[in-house]
């Protein structure tokens, strides 16, 4: 016979995790994949939802772009439909998939077309890609079609081959995950036909159609592009077999962005050849000193950019420095890059171009050994002139500041005044040359650019000249020498200047990191210091405010389920109490269910005021971040940095959550432990009166005939009082039952002492009529907040105690008394006391053998444990102390307010 003994699992374990594995399933998505609309993904979609809806899965069709098709249409059926939601914009009434209707609804399969659809203004997310990751999130399997120009990766060259710039686009990660991708394909010949059969579009849009985008060598094209991308994905998870070796990657690549439009061209390459070749890659933007001179447009094309690359999965680094390629590559060799992405736009000839070296030659000469790959600059787009003039007029508008020619123009007059001085006594003039060397240094090191420097540069070899060159006070040098020493002395001056405003720029970017690394370093040594998790959960809010300007809000629960928020306003924000409103809680349950981030900035519920973004471990949301946007969206830099900040709040969010996960195995154990210790001392103290009750009753039954009335009798009592203990155990167990459930609740009501223990007196009267029992109580009516039935049971057993162990012609003391705030209970007998054995284990629901009492007959049993447990119930305190004339006293103290705890 095999015995499982522990090893068994808990049933209810099982339980809860398969409710667990339920609630968490994420639904299966199949894309039915074709290079051009007309292919027959809608149709070949539909076909198979029929199948299923004849294997009984309970299939919704969603949306469906019907194009007027017949056969479309016809092939719908029966199938069930879902209404389209209506959206009013601009005096027109847009039909939008449903997504809340969905989610109600929840049926196992749902249809939605077009994946790479972008929604009316209005509905919660921007794209219908995010609809169909929130039904993937509730657990829906989805259908749905999509055409390989709209793959965001393969846009540029789906634009090059068709001169058409497709606006609707997927994140690439959106078709890798797919649980199943559906080629659906025909000639190209034959889907024009169908083009001019009217099968696809309307008439007057077909020929425009077959004019621009779908000729017979774009289709050809597309084709082949389309294949290759469903090859690609098939060689990666036949790559991915269990059965092959693991792949071995060594490569890593680094693209690098700028504000240009071009850097989307670079990264949609880079992200295309990291697929290839299953490697990971970095999306590194340099901030230098130019960065400030950014124009709007600027400022928004790099944002798109650095988004595109975290779309498609780039990490997303920026660094600071004021030469772009030696930041570049240190930070290869550091990071172990591979190869290098860049882009290269054709610039025109120039004067200074011929004296500069392209970005591109100083990458290949300070790596040689990583491959560097040039990205030519598309020439669909230009920059306008007008986009040109806008920067330089900017670029002059941020370098010009009153205070900063003031404090140049005092610099030069100071170094004027100090050199004629010098002139008077006869020092030379090399001195006085150094004196405005000097100055240029400090109106560089005093004043923001270069243009203050380089007028402090020429206004200085112009003073000079005009006071210190003869002929004095006129701008003509006699001496031959002279214009060489003015040249040089510019060229000096000019060097010193912008080597002074590139060594400042670096110190303020070095300053920032240093204040950045310093936060972090002080944010985790607080949380790592920090026992609680409201105190953690306070402390990231503090720094959140101090460190972002906002008002901040922290859920470390979804705020559907619990009112776990903790809220902080800034002080420059004193009307941000609407992140506590409910339309806010909304988009918090949002991202804790999706696990995105989503508000201001985001493409999904844009209308909220806030950016949330979720606190992620091991797929498990631990909290959401919440940052006001009321002054404005968070800057790319500002995501990034919440996002390390983020990482930090995480490790500490986690420590807690083991923490408690390590707390409540402990006190699993714990009960586990106490049931079998219960288990082992049930059984020792029901062996004696089971044993009794049996040899009693077998006597009776075997000798009744013989035996005379008084034996009767004796062995009747005998079995009637083994049979009252074994009641009384009974009702222990049941209080233990109760008890081991969780922390013991109990329900206080002002009761009368004397009335409780008059009760428990007159039970043990029917169960020990020949014993004595004194009772005191004090004259005045002593209410004491408790559980009446419970404490009477405590008395109960105390006083069985006492009488177990007490010689019979003796009495048992009961006495309650008023102390102070608190309300005492002693029960004392004068037997032979408590044994230093059985002190330490005194109050505990098993007893060692060992460590029993020679003479004890049924053991301490668990009637002491449980008045210890019922007394802490009530934030109480119990001990036990022996008599010095001999016998015990067992005392324990109620508190007489609700706010007392005196409980040990």
């Amino acid at each position: 016979m095999v015995d499982f003994g522990d090893n068994r699992p808990n049933p209810d374990d099982i339980l809860e995790d398969l409710s667990a594995d339920s609630v968490n399933k994420k639904g299966r998505l199949e894309i039915f994949f074709g290079y051009a609309a007309g292919v027959g993904k809608t149709y070949a979609m539909l076909d198979d939802a029929q199948e299923q809806m004849k294997c009984g899965v309970d299939v919704l069709v969603g949306y469906i772009e019907q194009h007027t098709r017949p056969e479309t249409i016809q092939l719908m059926g029966d199938l069930p439909m879902l209404a389209p939601k209506i959206v009013e914009y601009r005096n027109m009434q847009l039909k939008e998939f449903d997504l809340d209707a969905a989610l109600k609804r929840k049926p196992e399969l749902i249809l939605v077309d077009e994946l790479a659809h972008t929604n009316a203004p209005g509905m919660r997310n921007k794209k219908r890609y995010q609809d169909i990751e929130e039904l993937l999130n509730a657990g829906i399997d989805v259908f749905t079609t999509v055409n390989v120009q709209h793959i965001e990766s393969l846009n540029d060259i789906v634009e090059k081959i068709t001169l058409v710039n497709v606006q609707e686009t997927i994140p690439d990660y959106i078709f890798n995950n797919a649980d199943k991708i559906k080629l659906i394909d025909i000639e190209p010949e034959e889907l024009l036909i169908r083009f001019a059969s009217g099968k696809v579009y309307r008439q007057e849009r077909t020929e425009k159609a077959l004019e621009n985008f779908f000729t017979k060598e774009n289709l050809r094209l597309l084709r082949e592009i389309a294949m290759r991308k469903v090859a690609n994905r098939i060689s990666y998870d036949n790559q991915n077999e269990p059965r092959l070796s693991p792949k071995m990657a060594n490569i890593k690549l680094l693209v690098c962005v700028g504000a240009s439009p071009f850097s989307a061209k670079c990264i949609r390459w880079t992200e295309r050849t990291a697929e290839a070749f299953q490697a990971p890659w970095t999306a590194v933007y340099v901030e230098t000193m130019e960065s400030e001179q950014l124009t709007d447009q600027e400022k928004q094309n790099l944002r798109e950019n650095l988004v595109l690359a975290e779309r498609l999965g780039a990490e997303i680094v920026t660094l600071n420095g004021s030469d772009v390629a030696t930041v570049i590559a240190e930070y290869a060799k550091l990071s172990g890059i591979t190869n290098i992405v860049i882009g290269k736009s054709r610039t025109p000839k120039t004067v200074f171009s011929l004296f500069k070296t392209s970005l591109e030659d100083r990458l290949i000469g300070m790596l040689s050994s990583i491959e560097v790959h040039i990205i030519p600059g598309n020439t669909l787009h230009h920059r306008p002139a007008q986009y040109r003039k806008q920067r330089r007029r900017l670029g002059r508008n941020l370098s010009f500041s009153r205070t900063d020619a003031l404090k140049t123009a005092a610099i030069l007059i100071a170094a004027t005044l100090f050199s004629l001085v010098i002139h008077n006594l006869g020092i030379g003039t090399p001195n006085i040359i150094m004196v405005y060397l000097l100055s240029v240094l400090v109106v560089s090191r005093m004043t923001m650019g270069y243009v203050y420097g380089v007028a402090a540069s020429v206004l200085s070899v112009l003073v000079f000249n005009f006071f210190f060159t003869v002929p004095y006070y006129t701008f003509h040098a006699i001496q031959k020498d002279y214009p060489v020493t003015f040249f040089i002395m510019l060229i000096v001056a000019l060097i010193t200047s912008a080597l002074t405003v590139r060594i400042k720029t670096q110190a303020r970017f070095a300053v920032e990191r240093a204040h950045r690394t310093e936060i972090l370093y002080e944010i985790n040594k607080k949380l790592l210091a920090s026992n609680d998790l409201e105190g953690t959960v306070r402390l990231v809010n503090e720094y959140l405010v101090k460190i972002f300007g906002r008002s901040a809000i922290l859920y470390t629960q979804d705020p559907f389920a619990s009112l776990a928020e903790t809220f902080r306003q800034s002080p420059l924000e004193p009307d941000s109490a609407f992140l506590l409103s409910e339309d806010e809680r909304a988009v918090a349950h949002w991202v804790f269910m999706n696990k995105k981030s989503a508000g201001t900035g985001s493409d999904t519920l844009m209308g909220a005021r806030a950016f949330y973004m979720p606190i992620v471990s091991q797929s498990h949301v631990l909290g959401v971040i919440g940052l006001s946007c009321t002054n404005g969206k968070l800057s790319q830099d500002s995501r990034l940095f919440l996002r390390v900040i983020a990482s930090q709040i995480e490790i500490a969010l986690e420590r807690h959550h083991l923490s408690n996960e390590q707390r409540r195995v402990t006190i699993e154990a714990e009960k586990e432990k106490m049931r079998s210790n219960l288990l082992r001392a049930i059984s020792h103290d029901l062996r004696t009166p089971l044993t009794g009750i049996l040899g009693a009753s077998s006597t009776i039954l075997e000798n009744g005939d013989f035996l005379d009335a008084e034996t009767r009798k004796t062995l009747l009592l005998n079995i009637q009082d083994e049979s009252q203990w074994l009641i009384r155990m009974v009702e222990n167990l049941l209080s233990v039952t109760r008890i081991s459930d969780g922390p013991m609740k109990v329900t206080k009501t002002p009761e009368a002492a004397e009335e409780i223990i008059a009760e428990a007196v007159s039970r043990i009267h029917k169960w020990f009529s020949n014993w004595k029992i004194s009772v005191k109580v004090p004259d005045e009516l002593l209410m004491v907040p408790m559980e009446g039935t419970l404490i009477e049971q405590v008395i109960i057993n105390l006083i069985e105690n006492a009488i177990k162990h007490s010689p019979e012609d003796s009495v048992i003391r009961v006495e309650a008394t008023k102390k102070g705030r608190n309300a005492v209970f002693e029960i004392s007998d004068d037997g032979s006391g408590i044994s230093e054995l059985e002190f330490p284990y005194l109050f505990e629901a098993y007893v060692p053998d060992e460590k029993r009492s020679a003479d004890t007959a049924r053991g301490m049993g668990i009637g002491l444990s449980i008045c210890k447990s019922i007394v802490n119930a009530h934030h109480g305190k119990m001990e036990a102390v022996n008599k010095k004339s001999g016998g015990a006293v067992f005392r324990f103290i109620l508190p007489l307010e609700e706010g007392e705890n005196n409980g040990q």
